[in-house]
């Protein structure tokens, strides 16, 4: 039996289809983000950095990298194990306690990653409740997604932000089963924001549990940076929040708040909690510092707003096909993936300039795009550069200049 050749046959199908994605070996520079050094076979040389989702910068921030390296120097670098086996260290005691008081929620328990925050959380609450069924956004994250599968519980996808057909369904559903609402607050490929308040209206009509992923908003929306649940002042309505430590807070983990209840069953319950080893002392220590850092200071949200508004505007000035969208994601749409990879090519080799392109799962086949994440170190003449890059590239490939509404697809 050939077994290497279902593998090689695997990636064959991905480059046939111009799916097949390549990473440049980046080396990001602490102090000079969005600069970073490329690694080529013909040497290093400074690129600018277009697409990180470090949104604010955090991860060079003097305050992270300082409580990271002193809790490193002072604690070492692992965790020891899980939780269940080593305990709790301090750091992270700490970090739970700053995300539960950002969320203004009882508790709050940190998992590896956000994407694994997701799939515990989701499945593991869904699971102990019984008849459970969920209700989940049609475009919601993979990781969501697998949330809702591997809960086991039966399912329905709602039409993307379309409220009556929520209502239809939870009308469907009868107001004595038990119903899980979940969604996203700022779905991070079309930029487009969920309706919360009115998702509440229809939980405490319908009697629905709500579950909203605020990952591309903690740090970046909200008085105190708490999402657009805090901004919208809906976050008291929402029965788990869960985000991550790795996009705005510049730093790796991922988390939920809620009822203490709640959460006290999912640490007990959740395999992906229980049998994984916890957040290193020395990042639970960095993203605990971000988060109280952009709790008390508004500055980095404010002039993130201030570079994303001035990249879009730089780019329709330019006629570029930008998507419209109310939140710092600037969608630039190039509908075919082969070109989308020829243009992410020619902008890192011919102008230093690296965005990754996004293609199929990622976004529907003909969505392919651009996916640009200005930040505040974003400064003007780095604005200038790329709207020059990218009017050269789409000149280059003769790329259409006309503007494009977002395209939707359900989850499954």
């Amino acid at each position: 039996m050939n077994y290497e050749a279902f593998f090689e046959q695997a990636v064959s199908a991905l480059k046939s289809e111009n799916r097949y994605r390549v990473f440049a070996d980046l080396e990001r520079v602490a102090g000079e983000f969005p600069r970073a050094i490329h690694h080529t076979p013909e040497g290093p040389r400074f690129i600018v950095v277009w697409c990180s989702n470090d949104y604010l910068g955090m991860g060079q921030h003097p305050a992270v990298v300082g409580a990271m390296t002193e809790t490193a120097q002072r604690m070492g670098a692992g965790a020891g194990g899980t939780r269940n086996i080593s305990g709790n260290h301090h750091p992270v005691v700490q970090l739970e306690a700053e995300l539960a008081d950002l969320h203004g929620k009882e508790a709050a328990l940190v998992f590896t990653s956000g994407y694994v925050s997701n799939l515990t959380g989701i499945a593991t609450i869904a699971k102990l409740i019984p008849n459970c069924l969920i209700l989940s956004d049609a475009l919601n994250h993979n990781s969501m997604i697998e949330g809702v599968r591997n809960a086991g519980c039966e399912k329905v996808i709602f039409r993307h932000n379309d409220m009556a057909h929520l209502e239809e369904l939870l009308q469907a559903a009868g107001p004595e089963r038990p119903k899980l609402i979940v969604f996203e607050s700022v779905y991070s490929m079309d930029g487009d924001i969920a309706p919360i308040s009115a998702i509440c209206d229809l939980a405490e009509r319908y009697g629905a549990m709500t579950y909203i992923d605020e990952v591309h908003a903690v740090g970046l929306y909200g008085p105190r940076g708490a999402g657009v649940a805090e901004r919208d002042g809906q976050m008291a309505r929402i029965d788990v929040i869960e985000g991550t430590l790795a996009k705005a807070y510049g730093c790796l983990g991922g988390y939920i708040a809620g009822k203490a209840s709640v959460i006290d069953a999912v640490r007990s319950h959740a395999p992906g909690f229980i049998f994984t080893t916890t957040l290193p002392p020395a990042v639970a220590a960095a993203a605990c510092a971000s988060v109280r850092h952009l709790k008390a200071s508004s500055a980095e949200r404010a002039t993130h707003q201030q570079q994303a508004a001035r990249t879009k505007a730089a780019l329709l000035a330019a006629g570029l096909p930008v998507m419209d969208t109310p939140t710092h994601i600037v969608p630039l749409m190039v509908r075919d993936a082969e070109l989308c990879k020829a243009a992410s090519d020619r902008l890192l080799d011919k102008h230093g300039i690296y965005i990754q392109p996004i293609n199929y799962p990622t976004v529907p086949r003909g969505a392919e795009r651009l996916r640009i994440t200005p930040t505040p170190v974003h400064d003007d003449a780095l604005i200038a550069a790329l709207t020059a890059a990218l009017v050269e590239v789409w000149d280059h490939f003769g790329l259409p200049r006309a503007g494009a509404e977002p395209l939707a697809v359900a989850a499954e």
